[in-house]
């Protein structure tokens, strides 16, 4: 389902060793770490933890966790993502998405292991008419922006071999997200308002971790030159765009065809008529083309990534 450029065969063992590479895998119940583990199990040592497992706030729990695993590889997906809730929470939102990111970056150099982080759309104002490039001046609108922000320049700032990977509307057939949440607003009601005058890219846990995959193997293996050519800041979400009532009309759209779930009555309407108390940037669309630039890489069209989604929801 997936355009992805061909996948670098995955490298079984660490570079210059017969052991298995070790893999960190941080947020690992989270809908991108289930299916990072699923895409990184097959070749490597996986350690996953989720927050029963590891409190993100708590520094020295970090930091005894990345030593006793004692990875090559660190994949912080990771987050503080309650958007509204961070309006009244920032310390712990900061704690999260700025501070563990940084202490991981400070064990992951210690280790000369390769970390990788997931940033977020909502780091721009979204008052561009056009798809935002990693060369954009962020101006975050929300906390919850500001803090994973705040977790991106602290990567940076530190350097060493890392991957940021900015994404957006993110879901999966399991986990909390918009498809779910649609599918069982559906079940319950027969019409639903729509916000429709914000812009954005779905794109799918699956298709990010597939993705990481073959940029990560990539990377191990030299095929992108050495960590200098490769290590910054990417976006990466499926390919194309639409709003949350297109997004809406694609999936009932599925669910009617494939899951044979009735429709409700959809009604567009403006972000005026349903206030939350984070704001929202109203032009998500990030740009991929450096990432295809580097790594021959691009993701599947969002609709058929839906499409890989809501299937699987039907072979249940």
């Amino acid at each position: 389902m997936s355009s992805h450029a061909p996948e670098p065969a995955s490298p079984a063992t660490a570079p210059g060793s017969p052991e298995p590479l070790r893999v960190l895998i941080l947020g690992a119940a989270g809908q991108l770490g289930v299916e990072l583990q699923r895409s990184f199990s097959v070749h490597a040592e996986v350690t996953a933890l989720d927050r029963h497992g590891l409190d993100l706030s708590a520094e020295q729990q970090i930091r005894e966790a990345v030593r006793r695993a004692s990875p090559q590889v660190i994949l912080n997906a990771a987050a503080y993502t309650a958007v509204d809730r961070a309006e009244s929470e920032p310390d712990l939102a900061m704690a999260i998405n700025a501070h563990a990111p940084r202490i991981l970056a400070e064990e992951a150099l210690r280790l000369n292991a390769l970390l990788v982080h997931y940033s977020t759309d909502y780091v721009f104002d979204g008052n561009k008419p056009g798809p935002w490039t990693e060369a954009d001046l962020p101006h975050p609108l929300n906390v919850y922006g500001a803090t994973k922000l705040a977790g991106e320049e602290a990567i940076r700032a530190l350097g060493g071999r890392y991957l940021i990977f900015r994404t957006s509307w993110v879901y999966a057939p399991h986990g909390k997200n918009f498809l779910l949440t649609m599918l069982r607003l559906g079940r319950e009601r027969d019409r639903l308002s729509i916000v429709d005058d914000q812009q954005g890219a779905p794109t799918t846990a699956r298709e990010l971790a597939q993705a990481t995959h073959s940029v990560v193997s990539g990377s191990l293996a030299s095929h992108f030159g050495t960590p200098e050519h490769w290590s910054g800041l990417y976006h990466m979400t499926c390919s194309g765009s639409t709003t949350w009532y297109g997004f809406a009309q694609a999936i009932f759209q599925r669910a009617a065809q494939l899951l044979h779930q009735p429709s409700p009555e959809l009604v567009p309407i403006p972000s005026s008529q349903y206030p939350t108390p984070a704001s929202r940037p109203q032009n998500s669309v990030l740009s991929n083309a450096l990432l295809a630039e580097r790594f021959g890489l691009r993701l599947a069209p969002w609709p058929a990534a839906l499409d890989a989604a809501v299937a699987e929801l039907r072979g249940r």
